[in-house]
């Protein structure tokens, strides 16, 4: 996946130091063992020569699942779900990675705490987005 991705990143020509996956919840990672998105993320990032850093974002709460809830249900289950590392964040630019993004909700919630955390700037990338009522899209 992260192949199909790499020339789409590059064509973007965003300044990133720091590559980073939304980070699971503890539920969720201890079902899985991992976190499917790092495994799309890291490559990506050493490919451009950018800090893949998986822990920069972490939970700071857990949350239910997203599926099915509303844009605004989503919005009030991820706010304030994510602190960042203040200390690596400060003044870097970072890029959030995520599977599929519905409303946007919690790459907002991430967003606002990498800016939180003194991030110089956030950008977004998903492998997916998901269509009202007809499936997925790939990028």
């Amino acid at each position: 996946m992260a192949t199909q991705m790499l020339p789409y990143l590059t064509s973007l020509d965003w300044p990133i130091d720091i590559v980073t996956p939304v980070p699971l919840g503890k539920k969720r990672y201890r079902q899985r063992g991992y976190n499917q998105v790092g495994l799309i993320a890291r490559p990506l990032a050493l490919a451009q020569g950018w800090d893949y850093a998986p822990r920069v974002l972490r939970r700071a709460r857990e949350t239910i699942s997203q599926v099915g809830l509303s844009a605004s249900e989503r919005k009030r289950n991820v706010r304030g779900a994510f602190v960042a590392d203040s200390q690596r964040v400060r003044d870097r630019r970072i890029l959030i990675m995520d599977d599929v993004v519905t409303t946007g909700a919690t790459l907002a919630a991430c967003a606002q705490a990498l800016m939180g955390g003194g991030a110089r700037e956030v950008y977004a990338l998903t492998v997916a987005r998901a269509l009202p009522r007809h499936g997925l899209t790939t990028v």
